[in-house]
């Protein structure tokens, strides 16, 4: 009896631990400020982290990075869109961005007011980001930094540069750098949801990375406006042939009805036979559309 007592006793301290463990990861919230490099509140777990040069050189990095996008883009598309696009101010169900990678970034800047932002690309989302469970933090930080160098520069990223950057660092794949473009937008994570697509395209909540079409949920606050939005992005292969065998994402596509669409740099990709199904269904699912040349043809 004693003996069951104290097995009884031993696995009750085990969960306790268990639990204070997990109650000491640091909120996303916190961890997206910290990859992008900004300050965080005086009592986030990682706080300390702070201290460390290479944080504050990562920190002065992305503030320089920015601050030069800033003024070599976005003021310049802010301006573009107050004379030809006052669409932007609009409250709109849905923007959906295929083909986007982690490029958040750009779909905000011309839809801020959505109430959900679809993303998706061939490019694994990664494990959660953890800073307190990274080993060389000024690598994973410095490799972060050389993975969104493209897109900060160019606007774009460069997919077979991003492939390698994306896999080759303790901070793997697209949701570092999803964090990243929400924190420096002014957004505040409130929750983060795994999970993936059951074939009828119902999001199911998973393992991160697990099941046929893996994605996450982001749900946050735009601090400007204090406006709830909610980001999702799937891994998943859009030509027809990776449609047909994986249908859920366009299904579940189908439930947020009419929105936007917004497409960037997605290599004339439809104009070829192979993507007649996503090309379909980005016209008749969207009220506007807002695309640079190598979208979807106009004749």
């Amino acid at each position: 009896m004693k003996n069951f007592a104290a097995r009884k006793i031993a696995i009750a301290g085990l969960i306790f631990a268990i639990a204070q463990t997990a109650s000491a990861q640091p909120p996303p919230d916190d961890t997206a400020r910290f990859l992008a490099g900004m300050p965080l509140p005086k009592n986030s777990p990682l706080a300390p982290l702070t201290t460390d040069p290479a944080w504050q050189e990562h920190s002065a990095n992305f503030e320089r990075a920015f601050a030069k996008m800033n003024r070599r883009q976005l003021l310049k598309l802010h301006a573009w869109e107050e004379q030809y696009f006052p669409e932007a101010r609009e409250h709109i169900p849905v923007a959906f961005y295929m083909f986007s990678g982690p490029d958040f970034l750009y779909v905000d800047q011309f839809f801020p007011k959505a109430d959900v932002y679809i993303l998706c690309g061939k490019e694994s989302m990664g494990p959660p980001p953890d800073p307190l469970q990274t080993g060389n933090l000024g690598s994973a930080l410095h490799n972060l930094e050389e993975a969104m160098n493209s897109s900060l520069r160019f606007s774009f990223f460069i997919t077979k540069d991003m492939k390698v950057d994306l896999q080759s660092q303790e901070l793997k794949g697209t949701l570092p750098i999803l964090y990243v473009f929400l924190a420096r937008a002014d957004k505040s994570i409130k929750d983060v949801t795994y999970g993936s697509l059951s074939a009828g395209g119902e999001f199911q909540r998973s393992h991160p990375g697990n099941g046929g079409t893996p994605g996450v949920r982001i749900d946050y606050i735009d601090n400007h406006s204090g406006q709830q939005q909610t980001l999702y992005y799937f891994t998943t292969d859009i030509s027809d042939g990776g449609i047909s065998s994986s249908p859920g994402f366009l299904r579940f596509c189908d439930h947020f009805g009419v929105g936007c669409s917004f497409l960037k740099s997605s290599s004339y990709l439809m104009f070829e036979e192979g993507f007649n199904r996503i090309r379909d269904f980005i016209l008749d699912h969207s009220k506007t559309i807002v695309q640079d040349d190598a979208g979807i043809p106009l004749a």
